[in-house]
């Protein structure tokens, strides 16, 4: 058995089983490996050697020892036993480049809200008044207090209301109640069963018009049903709204 320069007990007679350190090697204290200078090469210094023949370069630098400094011969140090295969524990770690933050794409802002669709360009709504046999016969049958006193008219001309503006007020004038309806039915001849403010046609935003009962005595009809006080129901083209004893609206689309 062999005792290595640290003291440990190695069969082999080179270099020690335990520590890899060169048998018969001097303690690293008292080696010039610190100083920059390699053993048995003559005190060359391990940065400073000559190119190499036929080449006109020098040679590669040879891995240093990173313990003691010395050009590596082999898998240990000849200087020291560091063994080049090994982790370097004393060797700091390094770490790991952080990742670059996510790439956000911009907010979008939502869209704006489509406006409603307006009534097509030189569309007019028109209210055509005139009397209605087959309504007042119905009223008629119907019955009541005063419908045997109800006589139908002689003559009622035909008149023409052009809708325009938010609401068009229909029922008969009253200069002490302050009502003055659009759609005047005061006549003459005048229909006693209309209220002063019996109906109401109403515009909507998309430029069409509902029909609205704010709770007339006699009530509303559109196109031979009773509509419901004060509910908007929408209206069309050609229908028909029925109020008093025999007056009838017939709202037409044009354009």
């Amino acid at each position: 058995m062999t005792t290595c320069p640290s003291g440990h007990e190695s069969a082999s007679d080179d270099f020690c089983d335990v520590c890899g350190i060169l048998i018969g090697a001097a303690p690293l204290a008292e080696t010039g490996a610190l100083s920059g200078v390699t053993p048995g090469t003559g005190g060359a210094s391990m940065t400073g050697a000559g190119p190499q023949p036929g080449t006109g370069a020098p040679p590669a630098a040879a891995e240093a020892c990173p313990r003691c400094g010395v050009p590596r011969a082999g898998q240990f140090c000849e200087t020291c036993g560091y063994d080049f295969t090994a982790p370097d524990l004393a060797a700091p770690a390094m770490s790991a480049p952080a990742a670059p933050p996510p790439v956000t794409a911009p907010f979008a802002a939502s869209p704006p809200a489509a406006p409603p669709p307006a009534a097509p360009a030189g569309a007019a709504w028109t209210a055509v008044v005139t009397a209605d046999r087959a309504y007042y016969d119905s009223v008629r049958a119907a019955g009541g207090p005063d419908a045997d006193a109800i006589v139908f008219p002689a003559y009622c001309p035909e008149r023409r209301f052009r809708l325009s503006g938010a609401e068009v007020r229909v029922g008969r004038r009253s200069v002490s109640r302050g009502i003055d309806p659009e759609i005047d039915l005061t006549g003459p001849p005048a229909d006693p069963g209309v209220s002063r403010l019996h109906a109401l046609l109403v515009a909507e935003p998309d430029g069409t018009w509902s029909v609205v009962d704010p709770g007339s005595e006699n009530g509303t009809l559109l196109n031979g049903n009773d509509i419901p006080a004060n509910q908007a129901v929408p209206l069309h083209d050609g229908d028909r709204i029925n109020l008093g004893a025999w007056t009838a609206l017939t709202i037409t689309h044009d354009g």
